[in-house]
């Protein structure tokens, strides 16, 4: 199977049937070996009726004990063989669909990794949790075909030709019997590929409704929007079920088929043999073989159809993984690219007209928090722009060299489920010194202090067992850990009361020293400890400098910083009264 650490090989993206097929091709001698294994036990499956049919007419109806009785061996030896050859088919199956599994997970999850900050941009949660739940397991399941189902066809040729040795009409029905399925079932697949997608599309919506849901139900509550996402998500879940319901009656015909054709075919070659029996032309182990060839024939039929059966679902599944694989980050990787430059320098959004001179604490205030933020991201080389750094465009240097340099810290990132140490070190060892100083920056004490275990205590996915106040501060925490370059932080206090906000302000300034910051706030207590204000109007710089100087010459600027002054005094008063 595919190691853990093992680089799964580039996915043939040029279809879903391509990318079925590159999940074969990277497995050859595993496929290759569940070929010939699920050959042979379905042709030693056939080949039983035929000793059985030796036995009865060298050995009974002769009389002859020793015919009988190495007809008998035989057929004991085979199925003792056939049972080993079942078990190591089984043993071999699960591997290659467990490998197709794994490798699928592999490249979904890289390409996430590659995406990075425009996963979110460019696909919904629900969508990856379904890619990744129930697409990946049917993909691998369908790889089902290249054993039994390269058996089920071998089986067949096999019984038609030993059922020619005793009749050619009884051949010809068996042969009938193949365009026959494919005449049934055929319409049925397409019909289902079509269900199937629309049931995807549909609970990769819903899929991303319960994430909104599980993560906005405390602000729902409080809006008074509980009851209203709740009957949406009703809906919603009304209509995924009935396309569920198409899925499932196109699913128990095709089903129900694979059992009900292979049993109509025993029956008629049954009656058929009957009939050639009673008239003498064949004989009575003859009957017995030709009732065996058909009773084993329900295996390879019904693996043909549950083949076609698993083979349309993940054309759909395959489909759909495809889809996300050729989604292209917003910034493309110019590993190959110009060199950042070598000493701290100067970052520069035409678009917006913000200018970062290095080594200082830089503010972009704004009405609009997301204009504020768009700016960020073409800073911080996440969205396309004319960004320069150094006076080299941010998208001509390699991107590798930018992330390690320049970091955005979003006011909602992840934080993973695990210790606290783990939450904030990163990807990187830190000591308890280093982990100490962020700590006391990002006035985080109390929450250390508070837990139980304190930075080894346990903490929840996206940090749900903390409150809003804390895991900005997490947040924060993490940011400082990294030490970057230059810092960009979005609003990394407005969940802070104001003594708390100041500190952090104060402490922020204090840690990052002659570092790049760059932070988006309107709150005063931010703004006064900036050596650089930029005022954004409609995204764009309408004023440049202190704070001190914007309050006294920019009516607008005045006008934002005191309504954000006003919320700050009812959010004192607010906590006072409780």
């Amino acid at each position: 199977m595919v190691d853990a650490y093992e680089d799964p090989g580039t996915p043939d993206r040029r279809g879903a049937a391509r990318y079925l097929w590159w999940l074969v091709c990277r497995q050859p001698g595993r496929a290759v070996a569940g070929a010939l294994l699920g050959s042979a036990w379905t042709t030693l499956m056939a080949l039983s009726p035929y000793l059985l049919s030796r036995a009865i007419d060298d050995g009974l109806q002769t009389g002859d004990g020793a015919a009988l009785a190495g007809w008998s061996a035989a057929l004991l030896g085979v199925g003792v063989l056939n049972s080993w050859v079942s078990i190591m088919r089984h043993r071999t199956m699960t591997r290659v669909r467990m490998d197709g599994n794994f490798r699928t997970v592999k490249v979904v999850v890289g390409q996430a990794v590659r995406l990075g900050a425009d996963l979110p941009r460019q696909v919904g949660a629900g969508e990856v949790v379904t890619i990744g739940v129930g697409d990946v397991t049917t993909i691998g399941q369908s790889l089902t075909v290249v054993g039994p189902g390269v058996g089920a066809l071998v089986s067949y040729s096999v019984v038609a030709s030993l059922l020619l040795s005793v009749s050619p009409l009884l051949a010809a029905v068996l042969l009938l019997g193949v365009p026959a399925i494919a005449l049934l079932v055929g319409p049925l697949m397409g019909r289902l590929q079509g269900a199937e997608t629309a049931y995807r599309e549909r609970q990769g919506v819903l899929t991303a409704r319960i994430g909104d849901l599980a993560g906005g139900l405390r602000v729902l509550n409080g809006l008074g929007g509980k009851g209203l996402f709740a009957d949406g998500f009703r809906r919603d879940s009304h209509l995924l079920r009935e396309q569920g319901y198409r899925v499932g009656a196109v699913t128990s015909w095709i089903q129900a088929l694979g059992v009900g054709v292979p049993a109509l075919f025993l029956a008629l070659v049954t009656w058929l043999a009957a009939r050639l029996a009673a008239r003498g032309d064949i004989t009575v182990g003859e009957l017995v073989s030709v009732y065996g060839y058909a009773a084993v024939l329900t295996v390879p039929v019904a693996f043909l159809i549950e083949c076609g059966f698993q083979i349309s679902r993940a054309l759909v599944a395959a489909r759909r993984v495809v889809g996300f694989l050729d989604l292209e980050p917003a910034t493309a990787d110019t590993s190959a690219g110009l060199d950042a430059p070598a000493a701290p320098a100067v970052l520069h959004d035409p678009e917006s007209g913000v200018r970062v001179e290095p080594g200082r604490l830089t503010v972009l205030a704004c009405a609009r928090s997301a204009d504020a933020a768009a700016v960020l991201d073409r800073l911080g080389g996440y969205s396309p722009s004319a960004a320069t750094w150094g006076g080299v465009r941010l998208d001509a240097i390699a991107l590798a060299q930018v992330r390690d340099r320049v970091l955005v810290a979003d006011h909602d990132a992840d934080l993973f489920a695990g210790s606290l140490r783990d939450m904030v070190s990163g990807r990187r060892e830190r000591t308890g010194s280093e982990i100490a100083r962020a700590v006391r920056a990002a006035v985080a004490d109390d929450i250390v202090t508070g837990l139980e275990d304190g930075l080894d205590s346990p903490v929840d996915a996206q940090g749900r067992s903390l409150s809003g106040g804390q895991r900005q501060r997490v947040r924060l925490v993490r940011a400082l850990l990294a030490d970057p370059e230059v810092l960009m932080a979005q609003e990394p206090t407005s969940a802070l009361d104001a003594h708390t906000e100041a500190a952090v302000a104060d402490r922020l300034r204090a840690a990052r020293g002659d570092r790049t910051t760059v932070l988006t706030s309107t709150s005063p207590l931010v703004l006064d400890r900036a050596d650089t204000v930029y005022h954004l109007v409609d995204g764009r710089v309408a004023a440049v400098g202190s704070h001190r100087r914007l309050l006294a010459e920019e009516p607008r600027y005045r006008a934002l910083v005191a309504r954000d002054a006003d919320d700050l005094d009812a959010q004192d008063t607010a906590r006072a009264l409780r």
